[in-house]
């Protein structure tokens, strides 16, 4: 009991230290638009010219990919490529198109060393992400771990944490593993960018009990062509997961392939 309270004292203590600072932390450290670093009004906005040159998304698209279409006359309109070759997964939501701003915060959450980028992602993903997070497992597309080793984290990991923690859903940052290396999917076409990611991930030990009956969301951080979300759904789906969604920050449309 006395443990508990001097813990509920420093707790207290502490949000009244970082009430009296948060004043002078504000005027030395202001708030910074994640796409320019012009000074704004608060933490995760953007400046007006970020903001109008994000596309974000939520036009007429397909219902399983989300690759924008130029009219979509139902709810369950798919693009070709979905309806000659659907895919493992059930759905894609991504915040914005991927363009020059989003391609920013992108490489400065995944070589920047800026996590706090994930949380402004995770605030987009969250606009669209409907009903997929409720009583979902929240799963990170993985890194190999050689990856981890020279990057320091996952900045997929770091999006899922922000989106749970602000949301719903329950985190499952290991469920899945990516078993060996993968090459530089950017340049190959579809075809060898599934030969290449073929096999690479499975599941980690004792998790297929918690996958069955369940709905995943396998976070990223970009979608491209879409063989990293195929091959991760592939494992989740043969493990008995009912619906697997990706909501990721931003999705590669127009044939546009310089993300990855």
């Amino acid at each position: 009991m006395l443990k508990r309270v001097q813990h509920d004292g420093f707790r207290k203590v502490g949000r009244a230290l970082r009430r009296a600072f948060a004043p002078i932390v504000a005027f030395a450290l202001p708030p910074r638009c994640p796409g320019c670093g012009t000074v704004v009004q608060a933490d995760h906005s953007f400046c007006l010219a970020c903001w109008q040159s994000l596309d974000f998304l939520g036009g007429p698209a397909c219902s399983v990919c989300a690759e924008p279409l130029a009219l979509a006359f139902h709810d369950d309109a798919r693009c070709g490529a979905c309806l000659a070759d659907p895919p493992p997964f059930d759905r894609v939501k991504a915040a914005v198109a991927y363009g020059p701003i989003a391609r920013a915060l992108a490489l400065k959450l995944k070589y920047g060393r800026r996590p706090g980028i994930a949380v402004t992602m995770a605030r987009h993903i969250r606009r669209v992400a409907g009903g997929a997070l409720e009583g979902a497992l929240v799963v990170p597309v993985p890194l190999h771990r050689r990856r981890i080793w020279t990057r320091g984290y996952n900045q997929a990991a770091l999006i899922a944490r922000a989106l749970v923690r602000e949301g719903a859903g329950e985190l499952a940052l290991d469920l899945i593993e990516r078993k060996r290396a993968t090459p530089v999917l950017r340049g190959l076409g579809r075809l060898a960018r599934d030969r290449a990611v073929q096999g690479a991930f499975a599941l980690s030990k004792d998790s297929r009990a918690r996958v069955k009956g369940r709905s995943v969301v396998l976070v990223d951080d970009v979608f491209t062509s879409g063989a990293t979300a195929r091959a991760c759904a592939r494992v989740l789906k043969r493990a008995g997961a009912t619906r697997v969604t990706i909501l990721c920050w931003a999705r590669v449309v127009r044939n546009d392939d310089e993300a990855r």
